[in-house]
């Protein structure tokens, strides 16, 4: 596989939704850091000012779990490059007996009243978890410059037209700009535009009409398909369950450099480099 990937919006979604059984309605019985920081460090009192609480609601922003708290405060997770969730219990009785022991890089332990435990593990310590203010997110430094989220209904057609309109950068690029659509990474960028056969190089503002229409379904249609097959389990992602997902099998570009273009026109599908992010699409319908 190539290089690193971070978990992209399906992926994240797939461990939100796996998440919500232990946490979504529940309250933290006990919480436990096992070190003083990840990408950056907790809050101060974090693992005190959790427990006891309860789960209002779980949602995802962008490439982020979050989780908001009854008192007015929402829990943030990001997952960095090779974080996991992982859950046991999650409502089955008498989980204490069944818990296996904590590993080196286990780094946050929660316990609800599922009863359950949500483990988060991180052997590179690129996630962050941190307490922000529920009134206070839409203009927090980690989402105030966050676009539209692309399940959204705000996410279409004209949408697009209007954020790509004016942009002098490679499709792909401007595609991956977070401040422009959240969530959206190199995987699904690929898979989109080879859908609507749109060159990952063509710039941006040369997009055309025909080609947008087409584009902002392709990037729904793809975003939904992965989410419904668990994500992408390339190297460190994995659901709660310990399960990977399986959209990797149903790539039509990425991470396929020689193979032949399954729209069958002939074309063979090339790696090329953008912005030091690895690019797949076929050169032959992809224009």
């Amino acid at each position: 596989m190539t290089g690193l990937t971070v978990p992209e919006l399906p992926e994240v979604e797939t461990v939100m939704m796996g998440l919500k059984p232990a946490l979504e309605g529940r309250r933290f019985t006990h919480v436990e850091t096992r070190r003083g920081d990840l990408r950056i460090p907790f809050p101060k009192d974090f693992a005190k000012r959790l427990t006891g609480r309860k789960v209002k609601a779980l949602w995802r922003r962008a490439k982020y779990i979050m989780a908001d708290l009854e008192g007015g405060e929402t829990l943030v997770i990001h997952l960095g490059m090779s974080g996991r969730m992982s859950v046991v219990g999650a409502g089955l009785g008498a989980f204490h007996h069944e818990m296996p022991e904590l590993e080196k890089h286990d780094h946050v332990v929660f316990e609800t009243d599922a009863p359950a435990r949500v483990v988060f593990n991180d052997h590179r310590r690129f996630g962050l978890m941190t307490l922000i203010a529920t009134d206070k997110l839409a203009s927090h430094k980690l989402f105030k410059d966050i676009g539209v989220e692309p399940l959204s209904g705000d996410f279409n057609a004209a949408y697009l037209a209007r954020a790509l309109k004016g942009k002098k950068t490679p499709v792909k690029s401007a595609l991956l700009d977070q401040r422009m659509i959240a969530g959206l990474g190199n995987i699904y960028v690929c898979e989109a535009l080879w859908r609507a056969r749109i060159s990952p190089k063509r710039q941006a503002a040369k997009v055309k009409p025909a080609q947008i229409a087409a584009l902002a379904p392709a990037i729904k249609a793809v975003l939904r398909e992965a989410v419904k097959a668990g994500g992408s389990s390339l190297r460190d992602h994995k659901r709660v369950d310990g399960e990977l997902g399986y959209f990797q099998h149903s790539f039509a570009v990425y991470d396929r450099k020689g193979k032949l273009c399954q729209h069958g026109d002939d074309g063979v599908i090339k790696r090329i480099v953008q912005a030091g992010r690895s690019t797949f699409y076929c050169p032959v319908c992809q224009r």
